[in-house]
């Protein structure tokens, strides 16, 4: 579905990706894990062709996309979709959330806009109504929504959690665990959090510093990490459940 050949990205002083390889399978939940300045958001930006490699190869369903021009990406636009970190500041606060959703479509179409409604558990009614009016929990549904209208076969998720309290993760996260296979969708989850990227995933690149360092099945790589970084990464991981409990008690 997915695949870099030897991908670098520099930005003037900055080397953001260093020789970046990696294939994601169709189908496959695969995670991308690193701490803040690790390279995961650039090579969010790569995928979805918002910025070009300076080196390397870029490709998506077998078509090299990294030396297409934006007027034939197109095809990627729809096939290849994504839900980011802060779901306030990816909703524009003017309109509708029924023209949110529907605006990869080019259209407004209410039969598909009250189906992605229930599909991410908000009411039919929500439609009507504007991004401030509603929960953080909820706005990251409304772009869960507008990410899924147009069909798309990948769903790229930056961080889509982070901003979240930890009773709203847990749920975000089983909604897109459904979804996914629901919408028999291949996964590519970014994070900086190695345990929920075992939460979602079944396969994890484990970046640092513009490489990937470690990858591997994602139960492999959290029960026996060859990379001393990916061992910090597993002992300053939270457990999700853990903190769940901690706060009930509190």
């Amino acid at each position: 579905m997915i695949e870099l050949r030897d991908v670098h990205r520099r930005y003037q002083r900055v080397h953001a990706l260093r020789g970046v390889s990696l294939t994601v399978e169709a189908g496959q939940r695969f995670g991308i894990v690193g701490e803040s300045g690790s390279g995961k958001s650039t090579l969010v930006r790569l995928l979805a062709g918002l910025d070009r490699p300076t080196s390397g190869e870029i490709s998506f369903q077998g078509k090299r996309i990294d030396d297409l021009p934006e007027r034939r990406l197109g095809f990627l636009r729809s096939e290849l979709q994504v839900v980011f970190q802060d779901p306030m500041g990816s909703l524009d606060p003017r309109m509708r959330v029924r023209d949110i959703i529907s605006e990869p479509l080019g259209r407004t179409d209410r039969a598909r806009v009250a189906e992605m409604l229930a599909a991410v558990g908000l009411p039919a009614d929500s439609g009507d109504r504007y991004p401030h009016q509603f929960s953080g929990g909820q706005r990251q549904r409304i772009s869960i929504a507008r990410a899924l209208a147009p069909r798309p076969s990948v769903l790229v998720a930056d961080e889509p959690v982070s901003a979240l309290d930890v009773s709203v993760r847990k749920q975000i996260l089983d909604l897109l665990a459904d979804l996914v296979a629901r919408f028999d969708l291949t996964l590519v989850f970014v994070s900086h959090d190695l345990g929920v990227v075992r939460r979602i995933c079944d396969t994890v690149a484990v970046m640092r510093h513009g490489e990937i360092v470690e990858r591997g099945e994602v139960a492999t790589v959290y029960s026996a990490p060859r990379h001393p970084y990916t061992r910090e990464l597993i002992a300053a991981a939270p457990n999700l459940h853990a903190e769940l409990e901690r706060l009930r008690g509190r």
